[in-house]
């Protein structure tokens, strides 16, 4: 991507696409931007970060809570004024495992695929304005793995900037739907232990949420002592397949 646009800047006939990307750019820039002062202004980040406030507004919603709550999904993957795993918690607390991993779901793939899509028309300009330069040196192997194999297990493995890593993969060789499904059916096996989590509490069964929960502080440690190893085994795999 970074080779295609040196090269439209030194083709004349390539200024005017060029032109366009940065005013597109820009426009979306100022967006994010005024949407930004405008969470802040009117407190909706404080509204955001207590759960109390947040339960009680989609309760209110009554019919309408699950498109509320899908919306809210959607903002945290795109905007991210609110931790993710807080809502995915959420799902759970307010609507069960079953309807909760639905929720979930819808939310987390249509939040990715708009992360996924911005990336995708706007280019290396937008995506250097979300993802530092080290995060993008570290999943640069990415762009040039053909596998979708590879790309569904950092889906799958906790700890790993999914939200973030939608824009790295926008710049690659994914089709939308190839992404779509991967996004979709890697981040399952992490919102099903938060929805879980959440409906274990709702129902007051703390033997099964504080299994739940050490499980997942075990994986989770796993995976951050050994997180280099993990990311020197993909890089690895993504090699052994360029070769092939």
């Amino acid at each position: 991507m970074g080779i295609l646009l040196k090269k439209m800047a030194d083709d004349p006939k390539g200024q005017p696409r060029k032109d366009r990307l940065w005013l597109k750019l820009l426009l979306l820039i100022v967006l994010l931007g005024g949407l930004s002062v405008l969470f802040y202004k009117t407190g909706w980040v404080q509204f955001f970060m207590d759960r109390g406030r947040v339960t009680r507004f989609l309760d209110s919603l009554g019919p309408w809570s699950f498109a509320g709550f899908i919306l809210l999904q959607v903002v945290q993957v795109v905007a991210a004024p609110i931790p993710g795993e807080l809502v995915g918690f959420l799902g759970g607390y307010l609507y069960g495992p079953v309807v909760g991993i639905l929720l979930n779901t819808i939310g987390l793939t249509i939040g990715s695929c708009i992360n996924f899509s911005l990336s995708r028309s706007f280019g290396q300009p937008l995506v250097d304005r979300f993802v530092d330069p080290k995060t993008m040196q570290r999943f640069d192997f990415l762009l040039h793995h053909k596998g979708a194999f590879l790309v569904f297990l950092l889906f799958l493995l906790p700890g790993f900037p999914k939200d973030i890593l939608c824009y790295i993969l926008g710049l690659g060789h994914l089709s939308l739907l190839e992404f779509t499904m991967i996004g979709a059916t890697g981040r399952l096996f992490g919102t099903v232990m938060l929805t879980m989590g959440g409906a274990f509490l709702r129902h007051k069964k703390y033997l099964p949420l504080s299994l739940l929960a050490g499980a997942a502080v075990v994986v989770i440690f796993f995976l951050l002592a050994y997180k280099d190893k993990v990311e020197s085994w993909l890089q690895s795999l993504s090699d052994k397949h360029r070769r092939k």
